[in-house]
């Protein structure tokens, strides 16, 4: 049976997913907001998250986000104001819960989308990788970092690579909470829920943590959120 170099387990004859396709689409999108395309086949991340899972999320979850914004915002003042807007708007703001939960797990979930490639893993572009360095010693160090910070959010949430007081530094977030919220500016996200490995790791998470940060994180994506 053929095998895959081990260097890299997940690389196949996919032509390059466009950097940021899902969060571009999702932002440029006005009212009623649709589910964005995914920048990859849904088998092109397996084995680390399967096609089943991945559909699931996707077709359903992420869906099921969109359609409760839409229905929270119809024939309100927030349908007219661009994404990121309504989530900073919202934040915070007890009796607006059900329209910043559903903006921003939204957003949330196109972005982690595109924190994800087939080809991912290995070192980060230069500049990203020099900043990395700076901020944490080493890039091994930074994927120490985000798995502490995956793996210690209690319950759902999620952990996240910023870029925040001209540093880079690893968040985690609970629930739909988005480092936007905070002055910071999102560069990678790793979605804990459970929703996002059950089906592939019932609860050890640890091991599907540790698949997306050697194996899937596209580093490409990170390094384009700088500018």
């Amino acid at each position: 049976m053929n095998s895959l170099p081990a260097k890299h387990p997940l690389q196949r004859d996919f032509s390059p997913e466009p950097i940021g396709v899902a969060t571009a689409m999702l932002e440029s999108m006005a009212f009623p907001y649709e589910l964005p395309a995914l920048p990859y086949p849904t088998d092109a991340l397996s084995p680390v998250i399967s096609e089943k899972t991945l559909r699931f999320h996707y077709d359903k979850h992420h869906q099921a986000y969109l359609d409760a914004l839409n229905k929270a915002i119809d024939d309100t003042e927030f349908q007219a104001m661009p994404l990121r807007a309504l989530i900073r708007t919202t934040a915070g703001k007890p009796d607006k819960d059900v329209i910043f939960n559903n903006a921003a797990q939204a957003w949330n979930h196109a972005f982690y989308w595109d924190s994800l490639s087939p080809r991912g893993g290995g070192d980060p572009p230069a500049m990203l990788k020099q900043m990395i360095e700076a901020s944490f010693g080493s890039v091994q160090a930074c994927r120490q970092a985000l798995t502490e910070a995956a793996m210690s959010q209690f319950g759902s949430g999620w952990a996240w690579l910023v870029l925040g007081d001209k540093r880079i530094r690893v968040v985690r977030t609970g629930d739909a909470d988005n480092p936007m919220t905070r002055g910071q500016v999102p560069l990678l996200a790793i979605d804990v829920w459970e929703h996002a490995y059950y089906l592939d790791y019932q609860n050890r998470r640890k091991d599907y943590v540790s698949g997306v940060i050697e194996d899937l994180l596209n580093w490409d994506f990170a390094a384009s959120n700088l500018a």
